[in-house]
C-alpha cells in the first residue's frame, strides 16, 4: 500500500477535528441546525489553515444521509464519496487551471440540473482569486440568484483580489493563523497514535518554522521523521529544519548590546562556516530583539516567542540591562536594512556591518536630542548648584526684527491679538521658555494672525524647515502661542520660495582653497549650524612663522 503522507492522512473530518477555527466551525454548525444556509461562502485566509478541508466537511454535513444536522457521519455513501473525492454532486475546481470564461459557462449549464444522490450540489473554488475578470463577471448573475440546490464555497489566499461585486454576494469567514500551542497539541496526538517519539521541545521548534501552518508542521514533522525514523532528536530536528543554534542568537545580541565588535565577526564567522542562511539568523536575531523589547514591555510570557523559563528570565536581565530606547533603536535599525539584505548578492558583508553599526548605536544622537541636552545644560549653568544663590539672569539685547525673519513676509505689528505685541517680542518671550526651539525659529517668517489663526512661513534652510513636521514639538509651539497671546491659535504652516542664492558657490571660489570674507559667504550648511547654536567662525591663530614680516637683509648685523 502506498505511503499517505500525514498532512493527508490527519485531515479534519469533522468540525470538532479542525484546530484553532472555532469561530467559524460554530458559526457553521449553528447555521446548518438552523436551516440557514448562505447561497455562497468565502473563506480567507493564509495556507494550510484549513480552508479548503472545512469546505468539504461543510459539503458532507448538508448531505450527510445519517448523521445529525452539523455533524456528518463519515460512514454513509455521500460522505464517502466527497472524502474520496468521487461524488458528482460535490465538485472542487482549481481556479488556478480553470481561470477563463468558457470554463465558466460550462460550470453556469451544470447548475441547472438535480443532484443525482445528495440534496445539494456543491462547488468548491479553489484559489478563486485567480479567476479573470471576465470569468467573475459571468459568475456574478448566477451566484447572486442561483438555483435552490445549489450551494458555492470560494476559498482564497488574497481575498483583497477578488472584485467587490463577489464579495458582496458572499458570506466571507475569515480564518486566522493557528497558534503554536494548539499547534504542538495537535502534533503530541499524531505522534502518540503514529508510535513516533519526539520531546515537546523539538515538536516547539517544528511549529515555530510553521508560521501558523498546521500543514506546513504536518508536513515539516513528516520530513524529520523520514530522517530521524520513529526516534527523533533535537539536534537532528535544527539540522533538517535549518534553525540557527538559540545560544549562538542570544550570544550575537549580548555582543551588540554591550559593544563588542569582535565578539560579533566571529558570530558572523560561525554562523557562515555553519552553513546556516545569513537571512534565517538575520531574521533570528530581530526576533530575539523583539523579545528582549517585549519582557521589558509585559510580564506575559506567552507574548514572548517560544522560551524556556530560564531562557526568559536571562532575557529580561539583558534587556533590563540595554534598556527600552536603545532595543526600540535597534529594532527600527533592523527593520530599515531588512529590505537591504533581502535583494544583496553579499549577505554577509551586510550582516557584519549591520551588526557593528549596531554596537555603536548607543553613540548616535538625532538633532533633537542633541538641542534638548544643549537646553537642559543652559539650565542648569542658569539655576546654579543646588541651595546656592542662582546666577543673575543675563540681560539681553533687544531683539532685532531683522533676526527673526528674513523677511517679513507679512505685516510685522499684530494689531488682532488680545494683547499688542509684535513678532520679535514674541520670539523673546519664546527664547526665554524654549531657546532650543526659538533659535529653529528664527529663520522661518512671520506671516498674519488673521482670528485665530497664526499663519508663519517655513524656514529655507533644510536643518531646521522640518523641525515642526514633529507633532510634539508643533504642540509645544501652539501651547507657546496660547500663554504668550492669551487664546489658543491654530497654527498654519505656508512655504517659504527658496532665495536666489540658494545652492550657489561663493562667489570668490575661483582658488583651490576657497576664502570668506563674511558669515554669509560661508556655506549653507555652516551657516544652518552657526545660526541654530548662535555660533561664530574665529579665524586661526598665526603659526610660527607665518605671518611673521620678512627682515630686510641689508639691515642685518655684521657679527663680530
Amino acid at each position: 500500500m502506498a505511503y499517505e503522507v500525514l498532512a493527508r492522512k490527519w485531515r479534519p473530518h469533522k468540525f470538532e477535528d479542525v484546530v484553532g477555527q472555532a469561530h467559524i466551525t460554530q458559526t457553521l454548525v449553528n447555521a446548518i441546525r438552523n436551516e440557514r444556509l448562505a447561497h455562497a461562502y468565502l473563506f480567507s485566509g493564509p495556507r494550510g489553515v484549513g480552508k479548503t478541508s472545512v469546505a468539504r466537511i461543510l459539503a458532507k454535513a448538508i448531505n450527510c444521509l445519517e448523521g445529525i444536522a452539523g455533524d456528518p457521519c463519515n460512514r454513509c455513501v455521500s460522505c464517502l464519496e466527497i472524502t474520496s473525492g468521487a461524488s458528482v454532486d460535490v465538485q472542487e475546481i482549481d481556479g488556478a487551471s480553470n481561470r477563463g470564461i468558457d470554463e465558466i459557462r460550462e460550470l453556469r449549464e451544470n447548475i441547472r440540473y438535480m443532484p443525482s444522490s445528495s440534496q445539494y450540489r456543491v462547488y468548491i473554488i479553489d484559489e478563486v482569486h485567480m479567476l479573470t475578470l471576465p470569468a467573475f463577471n459571468a459568475l456574478l448573475k448566477t451566484l447572486e440568484e442561483p438555483p435552490a440546490h445549489v450551494k458555492f464555497i470560494f476559498a482564497t489566499t488574497e481575498a483583497h483580489k477578488v472584485p467587490a461585486t463577489i464579495l458582496s454576494r458572499c458570506q466571507r469567514f475569515d480564518f486566522k493563523r493557528i497558534a503554536r500551542g494548539p499547534i504542538i497539541q495537535h502534533l503530541e496526538r499524531i505522534t502518540a497514535q503514529e508510535g513516533i517519539s519526539v520531546t515537546r521541545s523539538a515538536l516547539s521548534h517544528i511549529a515555530r518554522k510553521a508560521e501558523g501552518s498546521m500543514r506546513d508542521a504536518e508536513s515539516l514533522l513528516d520530513q524529520v521523521i523520514a530522517y530521524t525514523g520513529p526516534s527523533v532528536e533535537d539536534r537532528y530536528v535544527d539540522d533538517i529544519l535549518g534553525i540557527v543554534d538559540r545560544a549562538l542568537v542570544f550570544d550575537g545580541c549580548r555582543a551588540v548590546i554591550e559593544g563588542d565588535e569582535g565578539r560579533c565577526f566571529e558570530i558572523v564567522d560561525q554562523v557562515y562556516n555553519a552553513g546556516h542562511d545569513i537571512k534565517e539568523f538575520y531574521r533570528a536575531i530581530t526576533e530575539a530583539f523583539r523579545n528582549l523589547l517585549v519582557s521589558l514591555v509585559t510580564s506575559d510570557p506567552n507574548l514572548i516567542a517560544d522560551l524556556a523559563p530560564t531562557e526568559i528570565e536571562e532575557t529580561r536581565a539583558l534587556a533590563e540591562k540595554a534598556g527600552p530606547e536603545k532595543l526600540h533603536a535597534i529594532l527600527s535599525f533592523l527593520i530599515r536594512r531588512e529590505e537591504d539584505l533581502r535583494y544583496t548578492g553579499l549577505p554577509r558583508v551586510i550582516l557584519e556591518t549591520t551588526l557593528i553599526r549596531l554596537c555603536r548605536i548607543g553613540d548616535l544622537l538625532s538633532v533633537t536630542e542633541l538641542l534638548d541636552k544643549l537646553e537642559g545644560m543652559e539650565k542648569r549653568l542658569l539655576e546654579g548648584p543646588m541651595g546656592a544663590n542662582p546666577l543673575p539672569p543675563v540681560e539681553k539685547a533687544p531683539p532685532k526684527s531683522g533676526d527673526y525673519t528674513r523677511p517679513p513676509v507679512g505685516t510685522e505689528k499684530m494689531s488682532a491679538i488680545p494683547r499688542a505685541a509684535s513678532w520679535g517680542e514674541f520670539m523673546a518671550f519664546l527664547g526665554s521658555k524654549n531657546k532650543a526651539m526659538a533659535n529653529v525659529l528664527k529663520d522661518w517668517g512671520f506671516v498674519q494672525l488673521t482670528g485665530e489663526t497664526l499663519d508663519i512661513a517655513r524656514g529655507e534652510q533644510s536643518f531646521s524647515s522640518a523641525y515642526f513636521d514633529d507633532p510634539e514639538k508643533l504642540k509645544g509651539f501652539t501651547a507657546y502661542c496660547r500663554e504668550f497671546f492669551g487664546q489658543d491659535l491654530t497654527i498654519k504652516i505656508s512655504t517659504k520660495g527658496p532665495t536666489q542664492n540658494e545652492g550657489k558657490m561663493p562667489a570668490k571660489a575661483s582658488s583651490c582653497k576657497p576664502t570668506y570674507d563674511t558669515q554669509a559667504d560661508f556655506p549653507l550648511p555652516v551657516q544652518e549650524v552657526l545660526q541654530i547654536f548662535q555660533g561664530r567662525v574665529e579665524p586661526l591663530p598665526a603659526q610660527d612663522g607665518a605671518d611673521r614680516p620678512m627682515r630686510d637683509p641689508s639691515k642685518r648685523e655684521v657679527e663680530k
